[in-house]
């Protein structure tokens, strides 16, 4: 298991403080805020420690305040309902006396049923892209200097995008942003760890993706960006150590608020989840 996974299974081991109440902490990577995937995946693993049985598949969450990396995060989870069929809980995130993240999770018993999904883009897989070793080496130093430090950050998620050239300006054809993904190390095979590390990873990129049709990126110094809200489906099992297509895009951008949807496909095309977000995508005040 690679280091920055173990790094992530222990910031989504939260620690059980009484019933319905849990603790987690941040990692001191020197960040300003809390990683805003690291909230989410850690209110679900709160949320799913009040169940047993039945896995989640569906989220739908507020950011109300940034999230303070130097001190725990305490998470209260109310067991709004239980029932036959689906289970539901609210889970507030609490700092400084606070408030500053509040979500609602559904848990489903797995019926039998019609099925239906869209399918899959037409992208080279994983293998046909440039390696990390690759990348480094011949991609990276051609792209501006903020991409390169993203890039160059120790993570628990390997990105391997389809075509860098958004970086540089170029606009998509079709609007899509499509980059492969998956836990840098094997996890372990109870399911939920595999939701919640999805749901960590499914903050990733997704923002920037309002920029795509005009060709610009958050990573330039004109824009400041925070996610404002954030709605995760999960449809069907998956490993999220295994490599899945986060496919984006962004209908609408707006007033400073950019709405950006992802599908996530296993490589075999199967849907296996729907993100969906509406971020803060602002032109930074000039004074004069």
């Amino acid at each position: 298991m690679s280091g920055a996974v173990s790094a992530l299974l222990d910031v989504l081991d939260l620690e059980a403080l009484e019933v319905n109440l849990f603790r987690g902490r941040s990692p001191q990577t020197g960040w300003p805020r809390v990683f805003g995937g690291q909230v989410i995946g850690q209110a679900l693993v709160a949320a799913s420690r009040t169940v047993e049985g039945i896995s989640a598949h569906s989220m739908h969450a507020y950011f109300v305040l940034a999230g303070d990396p130097k001190v725990p995060i305490v998470y209260e989870v109310e067991r709004t309902r239980d029932g036959k069929s689906f289970t539901t809980r609210s889970v507030k995130a609490i700092q400084h006396g606070r408030p500053i993240f509040i979500m609602i999770a559904s848990f489903h018993n797995n019926e039998d049923g019609l099925n239906n999904q869209m399918l899959m883009p037409d992208v080279p897989p994983p293998e046909a892209l440039p390696d990390e070793e690759t990348m480094m080496r011949d991609i990276l130093p051609t792209l501006p200097e903020p991409v390169q430090r993203y890039y160059k950050r120790e993570r628990p998620i390997e990105l391997r995008p389809v075509d860098y050239g958004r970086y540089l300006g170029r606009k998509s054809a079709d609007g899509l942003f499509n980059v492969w993904i998956r836990a840098t190390g094997r996890l372990p095979d109870d399911p939920a760890i595999h939701q919640c590390v999805l749901a960590y990873a499914s903050d990733m990129t997704l923002l920037d993706t309002a920029l795509v049709p005009l060709g610009r990126t958050l990573f330039e110094k004109e824009f400041m960006g925070a996610s404002l809200d954030h709605a995760l489906w999960l449809h069907r099992p998956f490993r999220a150590d295994e490599w899945l297509l986060y496919s984006q895009d962004s209908p609408n951008l707006h007033g400073s608020r950019g709405l950006s949807r992802g599908l996530i496909f296993k490589r075999d095309g199967t849907l296996v989840a729907t993100v969906a977000q509406e971020g803060l995508v602002r032109l930074r005040r000039t004074e004069g």
